[in-house]
């Protein structure tokens, strides 16, 4: 039987992680990094900040998350095979920490204490400790660099996304999970029908895609739980 996960596990994984996708969240913010998003109501636009939060985290959804899900949804190509290895919960539990990072911003959550908490709830389903999830590991700074890839150089702020950048970037943090790959399991996922499409040759992709959109809503609807202290 396994040794059960620990809260101090989980916030060891999840503090570089937290840190490393903040200049991800920040290049996928930036107006005119990603193909197809050209448009007024864009963060940093004026327009923008006539936007409710929960217009902007329905942003966040239908717009970045797009991108997300669909490169979640790439190792679902081969169907149940790619179904059975911890790829698609790896990548998919990535993108879903990278939203939440993202709607930390929105609610002006900075903090990385707060942000690991946050993750770990909605994901996990797990109350952290406020002092356990501030306390830093000596090799947090080495690993969120590792993480972070060519977004921890200041000069990828002014660079184009490509969807092979934020690939990579979910990949790494994504692999960084499989620490705690028996939690990945708990993490929101889509619905039954989603899940049977996924299972199917070539077509799986396309129920994997669906499938993660569909749990990037779900985290986002408990986020808004968590924020408002309905943690019940």
């Amino acid at each position: 039987m396994a040794q059960a996960i620990s809260d101090r596990q989980v916030v060891k994984v999840l503090r570089p992680f937290v840190r490393a996708a903040r200049p991800v969240v920040a290049a996928l913010r930036t107006p005119g990094r990603l193909d197809g998003l050209a448009g007024k109501r864009l963060p940093g636009t004026p327009a923008w900040t006539q936007l409710t939060i929960d217009e902007r985290v329905r942003w966040w959804i239908n717009r970045v998350g797009r991108l997300t899900a669909l490169v979640t949804a790439i190792p679902g190509i081969g169907g149940a095979l790619a179904d059975r290895l911890p790829v698609q919960d790896a990548i998919g539990a990535s993108a879903q920490g990278v939203l939440l990072c993202a709607i930390a911003d929105e609610y002006g959550i900075d903090d990385i204490g707060e942000r690991v908490r946050l993750i770990g709830w909605v994901l996990f389903d797990r109350e952290i400790d406020p002092s356990l999830a501030a306390g830093q590991d000596e090799q947090e700074d080495a690993e969120t660099v590792k993480l972070a890839g060519e977004f921890s150089e200041p000069a990828e702020h002014t660079r184009k996304l490509s969807a092979k950048a934020a690939a990579g970037a979910l990949w790494r943090m994504g692999r960084s999970l499989l620490a705690i790959s028996g939690e990945l399991e708990k993490r929101p996922h889509g619905r039954f029908f989603h899940h049977m499409l996924g299972a199917l040759p070539v077509v799986g992709m396309a129920g994997d895609y669906l499938g993660e959109r569909n749990g990037l809503k779900h985290v986002a609807k408990r986020s808004t739980r968590w924020l408002s202290g309905a943690r019940t």
